[in-house]
């Protein structure tokens, strides 16, 4: 059921966008211009603009039966209650030298050179 919907939905974003794509531009970009349509009490409903409308109402209810579906088929519990309280231990892997505890690199022997000279 869910993938009907969705698929549905889907279908209604494509079509919504080719309806709103193929609508004539009133061309008051950013308030300027136009007039007509902004003083006029109500501009003329166009077949177009129905479709927007009745495409947009049905996007809308495809998106809410898609979040209630996804609330029906989620766990019933959140995501911080399935951490436990207490760290995962790791094993040592035995190809490392053990170092304890230190983050620090090991410490270098006193009587090696800081340098390897060529023999």
């Amino acid at each position: 059921m869910e993938n009907v919907v969705l698929i549905i939905h889907l279908l209604l974003a494509l079509a919504l966008i080719g309806v709103v794509l193929l609508q004539r531009s009133e061309g008051g970009g950013l308030g300027m211009g136009g007039g007509g349509g902004a003083i006029s009490g109500r501009a003329a409903a166009t077949a177009l603009g129905k479709m927007t409308w009745l495409l947009a109402a049905a996007f809308i209810c495809t998106s809410i039966t898609l979040t209630i579906i996804a609330a029906k088929n989620s766990a019933g519990s959140s995501v911080l209650d399935r951490i436990t309280d207490a760290p995962v231990q790791q094993e040592a892997d035995p190809a490392l030298p053990d170092t304890g505890d230190s983050l620090l690199p090991p410490s270098a022997d006193e009587n090696a050179p800081l340098v390897p000279t060529a023999e």
